[in-house]
């Protein structure tokens, strides 16, 4: 006792209240006790004294322990294939595949002969019926893997031949140049940044060459005086014709007319096609192999091969995707505009309704991750004052939208119809501006 007062020491939470807390029982089962039990005992001793008041410890416990990463969100962006927010969504199918995965599995086992078999037979058999145009298949860890893995195992000491306006920067400030260069191969650059014809290939192409390589420019667009050569021509050179189309299109999609696909490029004549899993497919990341069964099986032979092994996981949901290809992506892509609209304005009413001001205005979405790149797709946003944007980024779940003009902008595209209630709690869960 201190002046008549109760020590204020003894109002600190003991351990075993604060560990009993709903949300401190769900860091730790996540984190594990002695990291949550260590942030609840530094939280009790800054109250003991004196920086914090007693009945703030819990708060404080919770804040200093790191929050779950990756953690889901909600993409009101209006880009379907975001990079930052990892570009395709999963399946249910390919989500449930990929937890069944996570135990013990058949990946390379035969249960019938008890004996071991090829790795990720199920997702191997569901490229090859995905595109039968591919003589034979093959699956790295990602797009880039697919293309060095290519580099590596038929152009190491030799040259790959590419026009200089398809030597591409994917991300992140990696260049396509000294990707290709870091496996041992050459680069022999034909034609000039906006226009490479037949003959600049031809004068080029002899004894040294790997392989002619036609990269898809899937990031930007080349307008104006420009000229280029396609795989049907490139293959009447002699040299084997590589084609990287970025963004794993496996068949012709209407939507996106200028997209090259992988069946499409296989029909001309290239004899490898590399692509990525998780852009327009759909699917996990992933590098796709598709075309000659001699080089692929050389790909797959080659000692690098077993660096850029695919996990089970990731086998899994890509077997899933190629099962069902009506994906998240797939979805958001084809939308019917007037249906996001119609949603759009039932969320407007709803928060209306709670005394919550908003807008309907039309959006133009867009296909994002190195894909269709000029395409926009009609769509419909929610517009809020722009001080929404971090609340709502911050908030649980995160809703990522864009700002536009002083304005926050939902576009619903790429939200699945069942999570609007949530797009509306998190709206209503932000303070109104004073």
């Amino acid at each position: 006792m201190r002046d008549g007062q109760t020590d204020p020491r003894r109002r600190v939470p003991r351990t075993d209240v604060l560990l009993a807390d709903p949300g401190l029982v769900a860091a730790t089962a996540v984190l594990g006790r002695d990291r949550v039990k260590a942030a609840v005992t530094a939280a009790q001793d800054r109250a003991r004294r004196g920086e914090i008041r007693p009945d703030e410890v819990r708060d404080v416990a919770v804040a200093a322990l790191p929050a779950p990463t990756p953690r889901a969100v909600l993409n009101a962006t209006g880009v379907v294939l975001h990079t930052n927010l990892g570009r395709a969504a999963l399946s249910r199918p390919a989500v449930d595949a990929l937890v069944a995965a996570a135990g013990h599995t058949d990946v390379e086992l035969d249960l019938a002969t008890g004996r071991r078999a090829r790795r990720g037979r199920d997702a191997l058999a569901a490229l090859a019926a995905a595109v039968p145009a591919a003589a034979a298949v093959h699956v790295v860890n990602n797009g880039a893997a697919a293309l060095v893995l290519a580099a590596t195992a038929l152009a190491a000491d030799r040259e790959i031949v590419v026009s200089r306006g398809e030597l591409v920067e994917i991300g992140d400030g990696f260049r396509l140049p000294d990707l290709l260069v870091s496996t041992g191969a050459r680069l022999r650059e034909v034609g000039t940044t906006n226009r490479t014809t037949l003959a600049d290939y031809a004068a080029v192409v002899g004894p040294r060459t790997g392989f002619v390589l036609k990269v898809h420019p899937s990031n930007f667009r080349v307008t104006g005086f420009t000229s280029a050569v396609g795989v049907r021509e490139l293959v009447g050179l002699g040299a084997p014709v590589v084609a990287d189309i970025g963004s794993g299109l496996l068949v012709p999609d209407p939507l996106l007319p200028d997209e090259p696909d992988a069946a499409s490029t296989l029909r001309a004549g290239a004899h490898l096609v590399t692509a990525s899993g998780d852009k327009l497919l759909g699917g996990p990341q992933a590098g796709l192999l598709l075309g000659d069964v001699e080089l692929v099986e050389r790909l797959r032979r080659h000692p690098l091969a077993r660096a850029l092994r695919v996990d089970k996981l990731t086998l899994a949901a890509l077997a899933a995707t190629l099962h069902r290809l009506d994906t998240p992506t797939r979805a958001a892509l084809h939308a019917d505009p007037g249906a996001l609209r119609a949603r759009v304005e039932r969320l407007r009413e709803r928060l209306g309704v709670e005394g919550r001001k908003a807008e309907v205005v039309p959006s133009v979405a867009v296909v994002g991750g190195g894909g269709a790149p000029g395409v926009e797709l009609e769509s419909w946003a929610l517009s809020l004052p722009e001080w929404y944007a971090v609340p709502l980024r911050t908030g649980e779940p995160p809703v990522l939208g864009r700002v536009v003009r002083g304005r926050l902008l939902l576009d619903l595209r790429c939200v699945p119809p069942e999570a609007d209630e949530a797009v509306r709690a998190a709206v209503l869960a932000v303070p109104e501006d004073d």
